[in-house]
This record gives C-alpha cells, sequence and structure tokens, in this order.
C-alpha cells in the first residue's frame, strides 16, 4: 500500500502543507482581478461556509447574550465537542457513566476534524487521516477498534490509502512521494542519510513518543528553532531544509525559523520510520466524528455557545443563551486561549499561539489534463500552500469524472495577528484568485474543471509549538488540575494532534469520574 519513497523518516500530517516565499497582498489582489477579469473563465461559484468569527468575537467583546430559559442540573458537563470533548464522551460512555451532556458551539462535531457533504462525496474541512498506530498506542487503538477500523489485529484494507498515496510536484513534473527527488545531488542524499540517522538516535531515547507526556522531558532542543537546529547540525541541503520547513508548516501551521527543535524531531521521531498507512476516509476524520455521533448522539447538545462558566458554591454553572446548567465538574475542552473569556476567575493561559488556516473545498466538473497519475496526497515545491487531497480517492473502481479537491493554507509567515487580520479582511474573491494560482502551477487548466469553491476560514486553527514553549510551566498547570475544572484541549500537549486530543479527553473524564465517584 506505501510507495517505495527514497527517504523513510518522513510521515503525513493531520492538516495540510506550505512553505516558501511570502506572498504580498499586493501580489495576491492583483491576481484576484485578473481572475475576475479574464473573459474566457467559466464562472466559479462558491461562499464562505462554517464562519465561526462573529459568536467567538462576541465573547470577546463581552457582546450581549440573552438571559438562559431554563435550568438543568447534570453532574458533569463537557465544554467543546472538537476530538478533546468527544474522546471525553466515549471514555465515560463506555466505562458507564453517562450522566452528563456535551456542549458545542458549532451546529456540528467535530472541531478541525469536522467535514462537509454535496452531491459527489463527503469531504473534510480540516484533519484528514490517522497515522497507522504502533502496538505502543493502546489508546487510539482502542478507539478505532470500537469503530471497526481495527479487527483482529489488523487494520481493514478499505481504511488504508489507496496507492499512488502522495506525490510532489518538483521542477515542473510530478514524482511520488513528498520528500525530494528529482534534481537532488549525492550531497543532498548524503544528508538525508545523516538526517535519518539523527533522527533513529533521538528515537532511541525513548522521549519522543504519542502520547508526548509519557517520555518527554525538559530539553535544550525547546530552546532554538528546528531551522537553527538544522544549521547546527550542518544540514544545508535546501530541499532537506525545504521539507522540513514543509513538515512543521503542516503540522503546526509554523515555518522552521518559528518551530521548537523539540517539537520538529517530535513530528519525525515520535512514528515508526517504517509507518505502513495513512488510514483516511473521504471525510477524513470526520468519518471518526460521525461514528462517535452515532453513539454518543443523546449526550449531545450542538448549537449550545457557551459565553460563561461561573462558581456557585461548590459548584460550576455553565451559561448558554438557552439553558443555565449547574455541574459538580466541567471538562473545558474548547481551546485553552478561550479561557479567560468564558471562565470566571480563569488560570493564567499566556504562552498559547495559535496559527491561522484556511481551506477551500473546490467541485470539479471534471479532471485537469495531467500527465501523471493523481494521488491521494498533492503537494507543489515551494508553494506558500499546502496542496490538496482527493476526496474521491478512496473509491473502488474507475475513477469518478466528477470529484472533490480539499485545498490547504497554513497563513505561516508573520505575526499570527496580522495574519487573521488578512483572512477576516479579504473577500471570498480574493482567497478563489490566489487559490486557483497556486493549483496552475501544477494544473494549468484548472480554471476550466471547477465548478464550485467553498472556503472555510479558521482564525485559531491549531497551538504553535513556537521555540521556549513546549515545557512550560504554565501549561503544566493546566493539565494538572484535579478539581472541579478540567482542562482537556489538546493544546496542552504544545501541539495538535489526534493522539494527543485523545488522550487529554480520556484523561479528563478518569479525573472526572473518580471526583464524582464513579457512578453512573
Amino acid at each position: 500500500m506505501e510507495p517505495d519513497h527514497t527517504l523513510k523518516w518522513g510521515r503525513l500530517s493531520a492538516c495540510g502543507r506550505p512553505s516558501g516565499r511570502p506572498l504580498p497582498r499586493r501580489r495576491f489582489l492583483s491576481a484576484a482581478l485578473i481572475g475576475l477579469c479574464r473573459k474566457t473563465d467559466r464562472p466559479i461559484a462558491g461562499s464562505y461556509v462554517n464562519e465561526s468569527d462573529r459568536p467567538g468575537h462576541r465573547l470577546r467583546s463581552r457582546g450581549p447574550l440573552r438571559a438562559p430559559l431554563e435550568e438543568v442540573r447534570v453532574p458533569l458537563v463537557i465544554v467543546g465537542g472538537g476530538m478533546a470533548g468527544l474522546s471525553a464522551a466515549w471514555r465515560l460512555e463506555k466505562r458507564g457513566f453517562r450522566d452528563f451532556l456535551l456542549l458545542e458551539m458549532e451546529d456540528r462535531l467535530g472541531g478541525v476534524s469536522r467535514w462537509g457533504e454535496n452531491d459527489i462525496t463527503a469531504f473534510p474541512w480540516g484533519a484528514h487521516y490517522v497515522p497507522v498506530p504502533g502496538p505502543r498506542s493502546t489508546l487510539i487503538r482502542e478507539l478505532l477498534e470500537d469503530l471497526g477500523v481495527l479487527a483482529g489485529g489488523h487494520f481493514q484494507e478499505r481504511f488504508l490509502c489507496h496507492s499512488p498515496q502522495e506525490r510532489l510536484f518538483l521542477h515542473g513534473r510530478w514524482q511520488e512521494g513528498l520528500e525530494p527527488v528529482v534534481g537532488v545531488t549525492a550531497r543532498d542524499r548524503d544528508q538525508y542519510r545523516r538526517f535519518e540517522e539523527r533522527l533513529e538516535q533521538f528515537r532511541a531515547t525513548g522521549q519522543f513518543t504519542i502520547p508526548a507526556d509519557r517520555g518527554a522531558r525538559p530539553s535544550p532542543l525547546d530552546r532554538i528553532s528546528m531551522a537553527d537546529w538544522l544549521r547546527q547540525a550542518n544540514f544545508t541541503s535546501p530541499y532537506l531544509h525545504w521539507y522540513v520547513n514543509y513538515c512543521c508548516r503542516d503540522d503546526f501551521g509554523a515555518l522552521a525559523e518559528d518551530t521548537s527543535a523539540w517539537a520538529g524531531i517530535h513530528y519525525f521521531a515520535a512514528r515508526e520510520p517504517e509507518e505502513k498507512g495513512p488510514l483516511t476516509w473521504p471525510e477524513g476524520n470526520g468519518w471518526i466524528v460521525r461514528r462517535l455521533e452515532q453513539r454518543l448522539g443523546r449526550f449531545v447538545r450542538t448549537s449550545a455557545l457557551v459565553h460563561r462558566i461561573t462558581r456557585a458554591g461548590p459548584r460550576l454553572r455553565v451559561l448558554t443563551e438557552s439553558t443555565a446548567y449547574t455541574a459538580d465538574t466541567v471538562i473545558f475542552a474548547a481551546p485553552t486561549f478561550l479561557a479567560p473569556y468564558l471562565i470566571e476567575d480563569a488560570p493564567p493561559v499566556g504562552g498559547f499561539e495559535y496559527s491561522p488556516w484556511l481551506t477551500a473545498n473546490l467541485t470539479l466538473d471534471r479532471w485537469p489534463r495531467q500527465a501523471a497519475e493523481p494521488a491521494w496526497d498533492n503537494v507543489f515545491y515551494d508553494s506558500p500552500a499546502l496542496g490538496y487531497v482527493v476526496a474521491t480517492h478512496q473509491q473502488l473502481g474507475r475513477q469518478p469524472e466528477r470529484t472533490v479537491w480539499t485545498f490547504y493554507w497554513a497563513l505561516a509567515q508573520g505575526a499570527p495577528a496580522r495574519a487573521r487580520k488578512l483572512l477576516l479582511d479579504a473577500d471570498w474573491n480574493y482567497w478563489k484568485a490566489a487559490i486557483l494560482d497556486d493549483l496552475a502551477r501544477a494544473h494549468p487548466d484548472i480554471r476550466a474543471c471547477v465548478a464550485r469553491i467553498d472556503i472555510m476560514r479558521m482564525g485559531h486553527a491549531m497551538i504553535r509549538p513556537v521555540v521556549g514553549s513546549m515545557f512550560s510551566e504554565e501549561r503544566r498547570r493546566l493539565a494538572a488540575l484535579d478539581g472541579s475544572l478540567l482542562f482537556a484541549n489538546s493544546d496542552l500537549s504544545g501541539f495538535s494532534i489526534i493522539e494527543e486530543a485523545q488522550s487529554r479527553g480520556v484523561e479528563a473524564a478518569e479525573r472526572a469520574r473518580r471526583r464524582l465517584g464513579g457512578r453512573p
């Protein structure tokens, strides 16, 4: 199932891909105007979707909110329906504790694992695969076994990514695999080999594990950037630098220059070099969300914007615009940066930096002309964006004439606040033109193929493991809380991958069960 890559130290990431040079706003705007004026272009429909910035900004500005209409008493409330909150609910239900509710601000569960669907296929809006877990990753294997992905110690073939899995557009042609091969020199290959040897040494220390807390220890690697570590270790290959930078942007939404070297090394060293897979579905990790929702739906309240959590004697009051919930324990599984806006007398949460992202789903009425066979994951060398995955790739039989591509763009360059402003200020035509311009480098006829582009903007998509952040005392204290308020988001780990979200949610669920006497 896995192509024979020249290098074996890479791994796919959860949400997309970019590297390269910054593209100034003026260039983007020029591209947008040109795109609008081309007389030969077919009309392309589309819009922004899943917009959540307005309710989020209302919380930040303490805007007017309706008083709740009813009071509900419940022992346990989970705030947030992303993978951490769903994992907490999964563990509680599985352990027989069923007196809880999960509140989600959006009308659909999933967080960065949410999904969509049209008349062609389901498709992801964020995280789109799960790395095949090894025998030591017991928690994620337990979940996948519950969902029927793992049976009798074997992963079901239909859930493993079909070939060809991934390709890179480099020097005007497609190559198999994402690690650059076309045009590399003997010196580049020697650096690839040395890099792999260094990673094996790091792997052997046992300090780079998933979940990270299992082996992590404070390290001087956290005090330098991944790019600095490469330079200090005398890695000079531009292809190696591009690949490492791409991986940091892909998993963390941050450049290698801004990423903690410890986190960057963890990306490579925490998984087995011969890892098979990945596991994927048309809707990406939304497939997992859908199955968990089927199991846990009776505990879930969507479109339930929590706007305040206050003390009520020994208990906590969780306020939404329709209902006030009084709970003995609250699991706060929403992103941690929201805590000061929602929680009365919230503990300090400084040092959390988040990456802004843009995801677009493109509906294609036909495939562009191309010499190489389409892969599931398609990346462009030196692009500011992260490439695209093909939602119909897992379909058996003949390739469908119509398809959906999910395009990812992490705004990794510059200050996150400035990138968020660009993300919100620019109109849909601006991003439509930028996306099509990027795709046209490998698919010159792309504008004749696309019928629709829907775009989702995420101002705080995932935590950035910036230099000095991985062993933050503040993050450690929040993760260790064991009272009526428990924190559970993956950002407590310093980076957002599904295993960290699941581990944080399950740990909080177990603490809540102990605190509540484990009673069903």
